[in-house]
């Protein structure tokens, strides 16, 4: 039987929902395939068990203390040790970081076609096509993969994940691995923590852009932002204004997002950032220039001044809340 690997990713001990994703990603590009979801680094049974009852047919965890910090260089060996053993025609990752990082280096060794960045697949099996997009979000192409094991990378948020059934069984196998001549090792790590919501998986985002005007403005977003269980962003003009963190920019050259709602606070919609969210569901634009471009690409816009229709969108939101 052929298989498919699906590569889950750890977060706080706690599987990412990318994981699940490529889990339902491999289902449909063959559903006859067995598919294989391979985690990395500190997960137990629980994530294996949560892997299966999402419709993995197996799942491995992979086991050794370097791979508790995950990069590219000990994610690549351990992985092309499981890749060997198991000779998969198709492999799953995340489009997130450690995705980017490491699915180029499998391709790399394989000599093996990558489909990154990819959004749907039509077909199934030599057939499947996939879509992805190109020129910065402004185009999309579909793709085939046509080597004798395929990659693909999968952007977050993108697609829908199969219901949970758990009644599904399935193994779960611990696989210990070796690492050797590692070329960097990593000591510590210290975590900048923006936010509990990671943003590339982020169901809302409430984002700021310069027209903000001020730090303490990112506040009044942060509140709006919880008020519907989101989180917060910012275009680069924001973020090199010091008005907050790099770590909340979206754009080209910072995250990509994919939520179902993206609010754009203050925010012009130059090219850069719009790459970054343009394939959000539903925009909603708040500038009181009319002639902003994020207007172009908005389903609902409000012209007028942020700092006067976000209290009102606040208060309408809390008295919703109470009435509930």
């Amino acid at each position: 039987m052929s298989k498919i690997i699906a590569v889950a990713e750890l977060r706080d001990n706690g599987l990412r929902n990318v994981s699940f994703e490529t889990i339902s990603l491999a289902k449909q590009w063959d559903d006859e395939s067995e598919v294989v979801a391979v985690v990395l680094g500190t997960a137990d049974s629980k994530h294996g068990q949560a892997m299966i009852h999402a419709g993995a047919d197996r799942a491995i965890l992979v086991s050794n203390e370097q791979l508790h910090t995950p990069t590219a260089e000990n994610f690549t060996q351990a992985l092309m040790q499981v890749i060997n053993e198991e000779q998969p025609t198709g492999i799953v990752f995340g489009h997130t970081s450690i995705g980017k990082d490491v699915a180029p280096r499998i391709a790399g060794r394989l000599n093996a076609a990558l489909l990154s960045d990819v959004v749907s697949i039509e077909g199934q099996k030599q057939d499947a096509v996939f879509t992805r997009p190109i020129y910065a979000g402004k185009a999309f192409e579909k793709t085939q993969g046509k080597t004798e094991t395929v990659l693909v990378t999968v952007r977050p948020n993108n697609i829908e994940v199969l219901q949970t059934d758990s009644s599904r069984q399935g193994d779960i196998t611990v696989k210990e691995v070796e690492l050797v001549d590692l070329k960097t090792v990593v000591k510590e790590v210290v975590r900048k923590v923006s936010s509990g919501i990671d943003l590339s998986e982020a169901k809302v985002i409430v984002s700021g852009g310069r027209g903000i005007k001020s730090a303490d403005t990112f506040e009044m977003l942060r509140e709006l932002a919880e008020l519907l269980g989101g989180t917060v962003g910012a275009s680069r003009g924001a973020c090199d204004a010091g008005y907050c963190d790099y770590a909340l920019q979206i754009g080209q050259t910072g995250k990509v997002v994919t939520p179902d709602l993206y609010i754009a606070c203050g925010i012009s919609g130059a090219i850069q950032h719009v790459a970054g969210m343009s394939n959000s569901k539903i925009i909603v634009a708040i500038n009181k220039d009319p002639e902003a471009n994020i207007f172009s690409i908005a389903d609902y816009g409000i012209v007028g001044d942020l700092f006067e229709v976000i209290p009102l969108l606040i208060e309408e939101l809390k008295q919703s809340l109470k009435a509930v």
